[in-house]
């Protein structure tokens, strides 16, 4: 534990630095999380990158979520492989890489996640060579697991930006406190953006949001920043069982129009993105699974 905390602490200031020298692209590396399973988080990664997509942003979904795959289950993809491919069998970064509607570029994680921690050095830098495909992308976004696990952490921690997802439930609420808690404590991150999932109305998402800043606010010293609400809408199951995304299927529905307004803010200029964040992210991200 020590160790770790060791880790969280410094991520933010020791960076692995690549190889190759390239052309810093602004790419938004986001990760999108929950402090427990079974709020949407997955579902609003696939409609958030499908939104931001068809608004001709070129976008990278990493399925981060170690041994689920929910992202492949969502668009109804089977893809034949997946980053451990690319560690061990010799495959590049773009042969495992599955084009989704819109041009969506979708990288299977698998167990290839978890084999991050062995990788000696000379595995570490063929894979930051291979990077270079991914600093094209305008938009990375990344399905963490849910709860707070090393593996969730290490890609929370090592992403520029995060996505909180919560439903008004107490539960929900609670277990996201932790998250930001753990966060807040080792100054990984000073700010993340929330959005309240299966809303049952706005007052009700306003409600939840509120409550979750003003104790961060006061206890934790933490800005939680509101940027969306999603309401309960009967369209998401359908999709979900058809395993189909809603924002492809039901554009028009209220679920599709309010991931959309969660995308217009990520492209209104309210937050500045860095310039050359996909090598950062591949740092921190190393310097926590050492």
């Amino acid at each position: 534990m020590r160790d770790q905390a060791y880790k969280l602490r410094t991520l933010a200031h020791r960076v692995i630095r690549p190889r190759v020298q390239v052309d810093p692209t602004i790419t938004r590396v986001i990760a999108i999380t929950s402090g427990k399973g079974g709020v949407g988080k997955t579902n609003l990664s696939v409609n958030l990158g499908l939104a931001l997509a068809r608004m001709g942003k070129r976008v990278f979904l990493f399925d981060a979520d170690l041994g689920l795959a929910n992202v492949e289950v969502l668009l109804g993809l089977n893809p034949p492989h997946t980053l451990y491919d690319v560690l061990y069998r010799g495959k590049r970064l773009e042969d495992v890489v599955v084009t989704g509607p819109f041009n969506l570029q979708i990288i299977p994680g698998g167990t290839g996640i978890q084999e991050l921690a062995n990788l000696d050095s000379s595995q570490r830098e063929r894979l930051i060579d291979m990077l270079s495909y991914l600093r094209t992308a305008e938009f990375l976004l990344i399905d963490t697991g849910a709860g707070i696990s090393r593996s969730v952490l290490g890609f929370v921690a090592a992403a520029r930006e995060v996505i909180l997802v919560v439903t008004p439930e107490p539960t929900s609420l609670t277990d996201a406190y932790s998250l930001i808690k753990i966060l807040a404590r080792y100054k990984v991150h000073s700010e993340i953006g929330l959005v309240i999932n299966r809303a049952a109305s706005e007052r009700e998402a306003a409600e939840a949001a509120v409550k979750l800043q003003l104790v961060c606010g006061k206890f934790l010293r933490f800005t939680v920043r509101h940027i969306g609400s999603i309401a309960e809408d009967p369209v998401v199951i359908r999709a979900v069982k058809n395993q189909e995304p809603f924002v492809l299927v039901e554009p028009n529905s209220v679920a599709a129009r309010e991931v959309e307004a969660i995308a217009r803010y990520l492209l209104s200029g309210e937050i500045q993105p860095a310039a050359g964040a996909v090598d950062s992210f591949i740092g921190r991200l190393f310097r926590l699974f050492r």
